[in-house]
């Protein structure tokens, strides 16, 4: 049950050193300039090769119940270890919705038995559920989901004196989801008025535009102060938004934090022309200057974190007409190997990510013994060949829904091995799925 990762370059609370780190079961036991313990330890050479603590993916849709011909806890897990993430927080907008203790812990006893990654699932909020959330112990729960804006069913809560009694009541993180419906409803109504129904991609972020995302953004910020509350805003889409933000409070002590998604960082308006409903997702995809301002505002503090807002849905119903396609796509799988290419292209360091991607989600979320390459915590890890290039085509994609929006791209690098609680989950594409992961527990 011993594991030694030999000669790897750690990239870990901002440093880059060589050293070996010594495994035993779940734990990370040591890490020195050089371990020989041997005996009964499997022995890994990771001379050339980065070691990183694993990511934690803080926004993922897995689609598990009622929503499995798009993807499932056990495909859309086993495409994230490949991808270099270790443990996931997945959204309530299921079917049926986690919105009561009972369901959400039918998702918890579910992924115990066929998730490859740890998990934690968020408790979702509607207009009258909050005797409800009452009732999570948020210990062992990653914290509320909010959909302030985009959502089916009664999950939308759009009713002021229920965000009041939330934000005043509820002492757990509140994630939310920051789009206006009425200015959206607005601006959909003008555009097809104008143009009628049959309309290209390129008008979802002229109809989900910069407006609606700061005027809900600034609500959530407005109730959060004036309640004390603490807050996360999931997937900021504009540049607008970022005053909102400051950077000069210490993570763990930041009452407002946020959160970039890879897609925001990578594409623009301009790719609508070319990927389609492939790169319709909510918020929207804008324009090149947000996303630049976006890359900034994670270099600088002012946003804090990177996660995928992994939504996958099948090709059939991508393939339809704009209106009618729905918002979301994969990313779990790639999302490291991205934030990697913009590393070769000199836009973030190696330690930026790590802090993006794994430390301050820990802290933020305030994780047990996770998040950080550091001795008596867990040993979740990936290992990384910054110069081994890997083609996104078809036969390699691992998510039920089969497509992704890289595909024919060629990332610069590639993922060698996952580490889940010491397990080595996944090594150069194959999957060794005799442990599952482990629920999350935060230190609240």
């Amino acid at each position: 049950m011993k594991t030694l990762i030999k000669n790897a370059t750690i990239i870990n609370e901002g440093e880059t050193f060589v050293a070996d780190v010594l495994i035993e079961n779940e734990f990370i036991i040591s890490i020195e300039n050089s371990i020989d313990n041997t005996i009964n330890t499997e022995v890994i050479d990771a001379k050339g090769l980065h070691l990183f603590p694993g990511l934690i993916d803080d926004q993922v849709h897995f689609r598990e119940p009622g929503l499995t011909h798009k993807g499932e806890i056990y495909t859309e897990a086993k495409a994230a270890v490949a991808g270099g993430i270790t443990s996931y927080m997945e959204m309530p907008n299921t079917n049926p919705q986690s919105t009561t203790v009972e369901e959400l812990e039918k998702k918890y006893t579910r992924a115990e038995q066929i998730s490859l990654a740890n998990y934690s699932f968020f408790m979702g909020a509607t207009n009258d559920n909050v005797e409800e959330i009452n009732k999570v112990d948020f210990s062992k729960v990653c914290g509320l989901k909010i959909f302030m804006g985009s959502s089916t069913g009664n999950m939308l809560v759009d009713k002021k004196e229920t965000l009041e009694k939330i934000f005043s009541s509820v002492k757990a993180l509140i994630a939310t989801h920051c789009e206006d419906d009425e200015l959206i409803k607005q601006n959909q109504k003008r555009i097809i008025d104008e143009y009628g129904e049959d309309l290209p991609p390129y008008f979802h972020p002229i109809i989900r535009n910069e407006d609606a995302c700061y005027a809900s953004s600034s609500l959530a910020v407005s109730l959060a102060k004036k309640y004390k509350a603490r807050l996360h805003i999931l997937h900021i889409s504009t540049a607008k938004e970022l005053s909102l933000f400051e950077n000069k409070t210490p993570i763990k002590q930041k009452h407002i934090t946020a959160e970039a998604c890879i897609h925001h960082l990578w594409f623009s308006d301009e790719d609508y022309k070319t990927k389609g409903n492939f790169i319709k997702w909510n918020p929207s995809i804008k324009t090149a200057y947000d996303r630049d301002k976006i890359l900034e505002a994670v270099l600088n503090g002012t946003i804090d974190v990177i996660a995928t807002d992994h939504a996958p849905h099948t090709l059939e119903e991508k393939s339809q007409a704009y209106l009618k396609a729905p918002s979301g796509g994969p990313l779990a799988q790639h999302s490291l190997q991205a934030l990697l290419d913009l590393y070769h292209q000199k836009k973030i360091t190696l330690a930026q990510i790590v802090q993006k991607t794994a430390h301050n989600v820990a802290d933020i979320f305030s994780i047990q013994k996770r998040g950080y390459i550091r001795e008596g915590y867990y040993a979740d890890l990936v290992l990384i060949d910054l110069n081994k290039p890997q083609k996104v085509e078809k036969s390699n994609i691992l998510y039920k829904c089969g497509w992704s929006p890289f595909e024919g791209h060629t990332f610069q690098s590639s993922i060698v091995s996952t580490f889940v609680n010491g397990h080595k989950a996944y090594h150069q594409g194959t999957f060794n799925e005799t442990k599952k992961g482990s629920r999350l527990l935060f230190n609240r």
